[in-house]
């Protein structure tokens, strides 16, 4: 007794140890620092291999392999945004966020574009049908790029379409995370390599397990066809997205399709994602005018809506998109609406939306009924709790599983993309936004808004007190953990 009594205690001494060493060595948040600590001290040895899996930094190796990478068509682009005709539309409400414009564009060197078209979908049939059709109509390129692409119904009419174009000559290239497409064996994948497309998983999510880092994930949902129309927003590549799991029923998201210059801003990102993930130096895309098509005036569309790409990941050291969204969302006077799925703002951005409610703007968060990671949503409802009691309006979507990614400033500003309101998207998720400085594009968003609010609840103190204790109390040790989340 007295042997294991004092291995006991040698355990304890030297997992405390090591806890203050792991969690100090590091500069990271004082949140996330007291997160991992209590993670380590509470549960010894467990904590330190959860550590080593979900704690450590993105891996230098990964880091230079994105960060050597060059914006290889930005130059093209803004031919492109150049040639635009010059005439601004009346809808256009750029001018209003410069210094936003500014940010983006200095930080994540994301050139505003203003001759797209842009049209909005909030419902998978015809989002999956119009994205199909686009596709099976590409006579040069397609570039794809998805955190989930599952081994499903949807996931095979996909694949069975790029390998189809493939085989037809079309140059066809898939990028994806390998952790967020569980199920979809490399084997599976392997059928477009055979058939003259290639196919990649992400950098970050290659040799995941090997390299004890799990917890850097490709987020972002990019198609981009001839390098004229692309999609980008919240929906992955799976039957769920379609509302054909049980467990979700109707799914609702957000997601955009793009005709102009904005989509060889999105195929610039696929291009750097797909060159940092090569293994084999004859894999790399360089320059050609297929991917970025050198267009004349009478090419370009005529669509005038003014959109910025931006994208951010954790090879960087600062938070820029974020911090962009945070200025963005200090534009608003009368109005701000978001939709997301996960609600754990960081203290930046819980500061930000609880600074705007006590200003008197009208302030909603819509989020889900119901969880798909049950932990992460118990943090989600301790927030939603916190901040209607500073004036915020929260919506709690019932219809199914509300998974859009969207915000709304006045009437002036919408943004559609794969960023969460949560410490992952700001931190650890490779994502990417298309924010839209148009009144036009702003008020569908709005009004897609405004007719979730028919299936949703309002959040209110009767709710909160109906929670019971043992509800508070997971919400408030899930909220602890929020920063690892």
């Amino acid at each position: 007794m007295t042997l294991l009594r004092d291995i006991f205690y040698i355990i304890i001494i030297t997992n405390t140890i090591l806890a203050f060493y792991i969690v100090f060595h590091r500069r990271r948040s004082v949140s996330t620092t007291w997160a991992w600590l209590i993670i380590l001290l509470v549960f010894p040895v467990i904590g330190i291999t959860l550590y080593g899996f979900f704690g450590r930094g993105i891996s230098q190796e990964n880091i230079f392999a994105i960060n050597k990478q060059h914006h290889i068509g930005l130059r093209n682009v803004q031919k492109s945004i150049t040639k635009a005709p010059k005439k601004i539309s009346a809808s256009d409400t750029s001018n209003k966020a410069k210094m936003v414009v500014h940010f983006f564009d200095r930080n994540s060197e994301s050139p505003l574009s203003k001759n797209n078209h842009v049209k909005l979908y909030t419902d998978g049939e015809q989002m999956f049908h119009d994205m199909i059709s686009d596709i099976e109509n590409a006579q040069q390129t397609i570039n794809v790029e998805f955190y989930t692409f599952y081994n499903d119904d949807i996931g095979n009419k996909m694949l069975n379409l790029l390998i189809k174009k493939a085989k037809e000559g079309i140059k066809v290239k898939l990028l994806y995370d390998a952790w967020g497409s569980l199920g979809a064996t490399k084997a599976w994948f392997d059928q477009l390599n055979k058939a003259g497309g290639e196919v990649l998983p992400f950098v970050t999510s290659r040799n995941m397990i090997t390299r004890y880092r799990i917890n850097y994930h490709l987020h972002r949902k990019i198609v981009i066809v001839d390098g004229k129309t692309s999609w980008t927003g919240g929906f992955n590549v799976g039957d769920q997205y379609l509302g054909r799991k049980k467990k979700f029923g109707y799914w609702r998201d957000s997601q955009v399709r793009i005709v102009g210059s904005a989509s060889l801003l999105l195929q610039e990102r696929f291009v750097m994602d797909w060159n940092a993930s090569i293994q084999d130096e004859a894999q790399l895309i360089t320059f050609n005018t297929l991917l970025f098509p050198d267009l004349d005036e009478n090419e370009i569309h005529p669509g005038d809506v003014a959109t910025q790409i931006i994208s951010d990941g954790p090879d960087r050291d600062n938070a820029n998109m974020r911090n962009g969204i945070i200025k963005l969302m200090f534009q608003a006077k009368k109005r701000l609406w978001l939709q997301t799925p996960y609600l754990i703002p960081d203290d930046a951005m819980f500061a930000t939306l609880q600074t705007i409610a006590m200003s008197g703007v009208d302030l909603r968060i819509m989020i889900p009924c119901k969880p798909d990671h049950p932990f992460i949503y118990r943090a989600t409802q301790w927030y939603a709790n916190e901040l209607s009691r500073y004036g915020v309006k929260i919506y709690i979507y019932d219809k199914g599983f509300i998974h859009a990614k969207t915000i709304v400033v006045d009437d002036d500003f919408s943004t559609v993309g794969s960023m969460n309101q949560d410490y992952r998207s700001y931190d650890l998720n490779f994502e990417d936004v298309a924010v839209f400085y148009d009144k036009n594009f702003t008020e569908e968003v709005a009004k897609s808004f405004e007719q979730d609010m028919q299936d949703s609840t309002l959040l209110t103190p009767e709710m909160i007190e109906q929670q019971g204790r043992w509800l508070r109390t997971l919400q408030s040790f899930s909220r602890m953990l929020s920063p690892i989340l």
